[in-house]
């Protein structure tokens, strides 16, 4: 189904054609003063130059060929030379029915579906989840969403780090709490234990103290590598523990990313690719990309239009050991090997782009990707405190997000039971999906590039560009709709009249929008561009029902167009919400 603006546009550029003119001088835009047309073209000013003609003498002509148009209501030519348009209320009308029975609201799929991997969790095993890790799972989680809802096919991985010196000094800190535990006898050929020595609380508790020990003692140090080494060497009662260390970490990753509605396809981590690097280093020097400096053996990835300094790219440091950018460079060689994607786009902090820099330009040096392979580094800004300053504790420390979690939680519970009787049940499930409402369109309502600060008291309100203030416009459609049937009404078979009030035509070209803005916000990974536009979308409604009585309308005919009008405007947003993540109750 064609976009409602290029519908508009190709109207236009046949009456440009129709004069006498290029026809991609009719291209339309929104008006920049809506208080005087709804659309406007500004090609007779480009034409001017080309045909030696007053802009306003073209715009006449132009306009001229739009009568009778059954696109246009209103084509007029304003000095110097802009058309201002307004559509016809039955074009607005045709459209939205026809976006009612289509699939996906009339969304096109595209010609060439892409395959598509989103690295978007990055959290290490063995230690609590905390809001530094809440951008990159809401925004990966959205642009997975809407690019699955566009049509193509994506894998979300999570990409933990379960690898290297922490997981020695986990292993090193329980062998000195536990000396006699069965992992640490190298003779023992026996079942090891099903049960975890250990608990997620204890675990959380081991790396700090393990990780400020090393800190204070080389020693210690030194046998948390030697831990690390024989970890990474396969020795069995250390691979056994480590196993443990995964089960029990991994369950409470799950258990929290299930509380943020975030799901991965894969949980795979820096140890599934530990055995693809030797033979990824081999090659790299076999083909005489990389080369020894220093001790190190390093890719040079500078380009000669490079305006900044552009290191090389590390792959073992000059003891052998590898980095994060070995690993990141296997997990792209497996990433292709195993799955083919046609685009890989990872999610992290944006001082992060340089490194990203070097590691996406020593894959397409190295050839590990295909030379159309997309690869896309999001870098996303901090979430700040009202102080400005990175989101902290009242201690000063960084929170956890189940706390965080929690902490809003309890603030959508306290504001939904405020002045009205809600059964507890009811409130506090009531409160947890509003709550995530809160903390997802709070973030994705920003531009990922941009820090913004975490305010409780305005994410929470039920007022503004808010999560809960969408949520509670679309539980209002909701209630509208329920008394409908009360009265005897059906939702089937309905359909969408011709606008009778401002408001309501309004409304229609705000659902309008729908496909060019999900089409956008897919192809520019965007979230904010969905948010954006469900707070127009949520606005233009509030305002049509503050207009009309739709209840007590007593044309019949013109209730039933009503109702199909809020059940259009509920289900486009509640597609959007679900693509953000979230979803929205019955009742608040």
């Amino acid at each position: 189904m064609k976009k409602f603006l290029d519908l508009i546009s190709e109207e236009m550029k046949q009456a440009f054609e129709a004069a006498g003119y290029d026809r991609e001088l009719g291209k339309v835009t929104l008006s920049n003063r809506p208080d005087l047309c709804e659309y406007q073209c500004n090609g007779a000013m480009a034409g001017a130059k080309l045909y030696k003609k007053a802009p306003i003498m073209i715009a006449n002509e132009v306009a001229e060929k739009c009568e009778g148009s059954d696109v246009f209501s209103e084509v007029s030519a304003v000095a110097p030379g802009f058309l201002n348009l307004k559509v016809k209320e039955a074009f607005v009308t045709k459209y939205l029915n026809e976006m009612a029975v289509s699939e996906k609201f009339g969304l096109d799929a595209p010609e060439h579906p892409k395959k598509i991997i989103i690295d978007y969790g990055g959290p290490n095993v063995a230690k609590p989840l905390h809001v530094g890790h809440l951008r990159s799972a809401i925004i990966g989680e959205s642009i997975k969403r809407i690019a699955r809802y566009a049509g193509h096919k994506v894998i979300g991985d999570i990409h933990l780090g379960d690898w290297g010196l922490q997981m020695g000094l986990i292993i090193q800190e329980l062998k000195e709490r536990q000396p006699s535990l069965v992992y640490f006898d190298e003779t023992y050929a026996g079942e090891y234990p099903a049960e975890p020595p250990f608990t997620i609380s204890e675990l959380e508790e081991i790396y700090p103290t393990a990780s400020g020990k090393s800190k204070e003692d080389p020693a210690y140090k030194e046998k948390a590598m030697a831990a690390t080494f024989k970890l990474q060497s396969g020795v069995r009662g250390y691979r056994a523990l480590w196993d443990q260390i995964m089960k029990v970490s991994v369950a409470d990753l799950k258990r929290n990313y299930e509380n943020l509605n975030v799901e991965f396809d894969l949980w795979k981590g820096e140890s599934d690719v530990h055995d693809e690097i030797p033979a990824m280093v081999d090659y790299m020097k076999k083909e005489g990309y990389a080369y020894i400096s220093d001790g190190a053996l390093v890719v040079d990835v500078k380009e000669e239009t490079d305006t900044k300094e552009i290191p090389p790219c590390m792959i073992l440091k000059s003891d052998g050991a590898s980095l994060y950018n070995t690993t990141d460079l296997a997990t792209i060689l497996v990433r292709m090997r195993d799955y083919h994607p046609d685009k890989l786009i990872y999610l992290t902090d944006k001082r992060q782009e340089l490194y990203f820099e070097q590691v996406f330009r020593c894959a397409r040096k190295t050839k590990l990707v295909k030379p159309q392979t997309e690869l896309l580094h999001i870098g996303f800004g901090t979430m700040n405190g009202k102080d400005g300053k990175p989101f902290k504790t009242r201690e000063g420390g960084v929170m956890r997000l189940e706390y965080l979690i929690k902490e809003i939680n309890e603030e959508m519970y306290r504001k939904i039971t405020d002045n009205r009787e809600v059964a507890e049940e009811e409130a506090r499930s009531t409160a947890k999906i509003v709550a995530l409402s809160a903390i997802k369109y709070g973030d994705l309502s920003n531009q990922a590039s941009k820090d913004y600060i975490f305010d409780i008291d305005k994410f929470t309100s039920f007022e503004g560009d808010t999560g809960p203030y969408i949520l509670y416009t679309i539980v209002r459609i909701k209630s509208i709709l329920n008394k409908y049937k009360e009265q005897g009404g059906s939702l089937q078979n309905l359909n969408i009249c011709d606008a009778g009030s401002e408001s309501e035509k309004s409304l229609m070209m705000e659902i309008a929008k729908f496909n060019a803005m999900m089409e956008g916000a897919c192809e520019e990974s965007a979230p904010h561009k969905v948010c954006a536009y469900i707070y127009d979308l949520a606005n233009a409604f509030n305002h049509f029902y503050h207009e009309t009585k739709i209840l007590t309308e007593e044309n019949a005919d013109k209730k039933a167009g009503y109702i199909a009008l809020l059940v259009l405007t509920r289900d486009i947003l509640e597609t959007c919400i679900d693509v953000l993540g979230f979803s929205a109750p019955e009742r608040m």
